[in-house]
């Protein structure tokens, strides 16, 4: 056994990235982040994580905020303390595998711009997927970390993981990292698995884990005291719940220990301080909603990560289906051995998730199936470490066939088309890894900064509560049967009845939503007989993949809707041809929108 050298902890600070990911779906401003830079700077942290992941997206998507001036703000005010970011392999920050010159083209940038240490994962454990990262880091000077995203199944033995530490050293990492997303690994388990790999590594190991479960601080311990040499943590105000277990908690734990970090607790005790009004406006405008806060011991049945978690929320609602939340959760893990049992990471967590709420607010497993599902089912993604379900990857690909090399060698490099496609906004080189990560929402970025199209996303403080129910029923019972009420917005009809005279009110009836007033029919575009092709669910138009007067036969693509982060494509439900496409790219379309006619 590898004998445990024993000292301080050191500590990576996941506030700018993770815990605000976690929590509050990414959507902290940079100039609610700037201001604490300077303190952040004096703890002595290991790294501070401040960028990749969700940020990139979130940043251009909902903020209108360039996520590479972010980074250079950062650099600027950060002096002393390590950059972080995560990069997810071949995925880089997006959803889809991208070619071998996109990938180091934005390791380069990411460096450039301040980046010190890359954690490079795959939502597979692929390794292939992470050798053009690893690769390009090395040779910016950057410390590599890969990280290998921890699950539990029957595949993932201790054998699995030991044999992935040694091939992580052989690949040229710097260090290795412990991704455990949704808090599935318990004290006991950190304490084998840390050992294991101290066996067979000279790699730094770091751990990060998210507070879902309530094991997180205990395994923490357990996994110092086995050896492990830097845990990730999140000042207090957005810690626990789905985020990591606090700063100022672990540091107390090992204080006079010999595990000590040395961090003046005061001081992040002031860092705390600048946090907690900022937690409370997004307690006050719904953001930190009270499912992502607390212990949810499901996460063991489920294996959600917290951002996943946050995320479905925000899905559901968007989709108006909140009261399905925990429909899906318990939808998640089917989904997720029917795609060969992948961690839930992004972008598989989105890729399991988003098609485990299909699923369910379709009505029907698979009816509607993502591009992103139908590509991990073509091995796209790389390769599953269970087979899939070959019943649900036939009805999910049809009769394509799946390939096995490493996806990237199937992709021809990008950058010079990517460059051409979208010159017309470039405004500095950066601009064409934004392009190239999220074509849709980089124009629509573009076009802000240009002076055109929609500002950033406005979440405002919920409207003052109802009249308190004794308040409505006394106005409702001034010999009143009947009486419409409106309340934030939605309008009820409330009917009561009188009471007798001296008699106690009798309590009215729960509130039902009035019903709207039918929408006067249209006459189908394409004439008496046309077929109406509609959106099964909210999203904006990706792209248009057919044209009046073509011929389509049934289960060709007509339209693709980015929804929930994912492509979703609308078929053609028979043969025949089209008569109108009544949408154009970048469209907003509401489920039952009209997109097109058919004959």
């Amino acid at each position: 056994m590898a004998e445990i050298v024993k000292k301080p902890v050191q500590i990576t600070e996941t506030i700018l990235r993770d815990a605000h990911q976690s929590l509050i779906a990414t959507r902290m401003r940079t100039d609610e982040m700037l201001p604490i830079v300077p303190k952040l700077d004096e703890v002595g942290y290991r790294s501070v994580e401040c960028w990749g992941g969700a940020t990139f997206d979130a940043a251009l998507r909902f903020l209108k905020e360039d996520p590479w001036d972010r980074l250079r703000k950062f650099r600027d005010g950060f002096k002393k303390t390590k950059l972080q970011m995560l990069f997810r392999g071949q995925n880089i920050l997006g959803y889809r595998p991208y070619a071998d010159d996109v990938v180091e083209y934005f390791v380069q940038k990411s460096v450039a711009n301040g980046i010190d240490i890359i954690r490079i994962f795959d939502c597979l454990n692929d390794l292939r997927n992470l050798e053009t990262a690893v690769k390009a880091a090395n040779k910016e000077k950057a410390e590599a970390q890969v990280a290998l995203s921890y699950t539990l199944g029957e595949a993932y033995t201790l054998e699995y993981w030991v044999e992935k530490a040694k091939a992580i050293e052989e690949m040229g990492a710097d260090s290795i990292c412990i991704k455990d997303m949704a808090g599935l690994l318990v004290p006991k388990a950190a304490t084998e698995l840390i050992g294991a790999m101290k066996e067979v590594t000279k790699l730094p190991i770091q751990l990060h884990t998210h507070y879902t479960s309530g094991e997180a601080s205990m395994t923490y311990m357990k996994a110092v005291e086995a050896g492990v040499d830097v845990i990730d943590c999140a000042i207090s105000p957005f810690a626990l719940g789905t985020s990591q277990p606090a700063t100022e908690v672990m540091v107390e734990a090992f204080r006079g220990t010999e595990y000590d970090t040395g961090y003046d607790l005061n001081l992040l005790n002031e860092i705390a301080e600048y946090f907690r009004p900022i937690r409370e406006k997004y307690i006050a405008n719904g953001l930190m909603n009270p499912k992502n806060m607390g212990v949810d011991i499901k996460t063991l049945l489920y294996q959600v990560p917290g951002g996943m978690l946050s995320n479905l929320t925000s899905q559901l609602d968007g989709l108006g289906a909140a009261d399905k939340f925990y429909e899906v959760l318990a939808e998640v893990p089917n989904v997720r051995k029917d795609m060969g049992e992948p961690p839930l990471v992004t972008p598989s967590s989105q890729i399991v998730g988003s098609q485990a709420v299909m699923n369910v607010v379709m009505g029907e497993r698979y009816k509607v199936v993502t591009k992103e599902s139908k590509d991990l089912f073509l091995g796209k993604y790389g390769k599953s470490t269970l087979p899939f379900n070959e019943e649900i990857q036939k009805k999910c690909i049809g009769d394509e066939e799946p390939i096995t090399c490493r996806p990237a060698d199937l992709i021809p490099n990008e950058l010079e088309t990517l460059e051409k496609e979208m010159a017309e906004y470039k405004q500095q080189d950066e601009d064409v890894l934004t392009y190239a990560l999220f074509p849709q929402v980089a124009i629509d970025f573009f076009k802000y900064r240009n002076g055109e199209g929609e500002g950033p996303e406005v979440i405002e403080a919920p409207a003052k509560a109802a009249p308190a129910p004794a308040e409505a029923q006394k106005t409702a019972f001034e010999g009143t049967k009947y009486y419409a009420i409106n309340v934030n917005g939605v309008e009820y009809n409330v009917t009561v009845e009188a009471a007798a005279e001296g008699a106690a009110p009798v309590a009215a009836p729960a509130a039902v939503p009035a019903p709207a007033a039918p929408a006067p029919a249209a006459a189908p575009a394409g004439g008496a007989g046309s077929v109406e092709v509609t959106a099964s669910l909210p999203g904006k138009v990706f792209k248009v993949e057919a044209a009046a007067g073509q011929a389509v036969k049934a289960g060709d693509a007509i339209v693709i809707l980015e929804a929930m982060k994912m492509e979703v494509p609308v078929v053609a439900p028979q043969d025949g041809t089209i008569a109108s496409i009544n949408v154009g790219v970048g469209d907003a379309v509401e489920a039952g929108t009209l997109l097109a006619t058919m004959n």
